[in-house]
């Protein structure tokens, strides 16, 4: 396989596009835990408990994502620095584990993703019991 400079350049945009919907999540969730923390100094209901650590794994998945984009975005730029100085092989191997680093982010993005759609979908059988006709997803 040829490799050059451009090969690793390839994955800037779609990294950074990554690391901007995993940012925008993470300052979703952290608004959200703040409503819900203030919701239950008021209300001291067990369930914002429950609804908050599930809030709270989520975050630690999108960190995790976050770190690995990172990595596998510096990794890209280490593999540039290699091609840069002719060191093919090396160059290959570092592109290689930024795209292992990638998949990395992808596979707990999705887990999040699954997460979040549990916790809605508890919600909505929630609203099913108080007779709401709602469809889940």
């Amino acid at each position: 396989m040829e490799i050059t400079l451009n090969t690793p350049a390839l994955l800037f945009p779609a990294i950074s596009l990554l690391l901007l919907a995993f940012t925008n999540r993470f300052l979703g969730l952290s608004s959200l835990i703040r409503g819900l923390k203030k919701q239950f100094e008021t209300d001291h209901d067990a369930n914002l408990i429950t609804q908050i650590q599930n809030l709270q794994n989520r975050l630690i998945l999108i960190r995790n994502m976050q770190a690995f984009g990172i990595s596998s975005m510096l990794m890209c730029v280490v593999c540039m620095f290699a091609l840069f100085f002719n060191l093919v092989t090396l160059g290959k191997i570092l592109f290689g584990a930024s795209l292992i680093l990638m998949m990395i982010s992808l596979i707990l993005s999705l887990r999040e993703i699954m997460i979040s759609v549990r916790a809605v979908n508890l919600e909505l059988k929630q609203l099913q019991k108080e007779g709401l006709k709602i469809r889940e997803y």
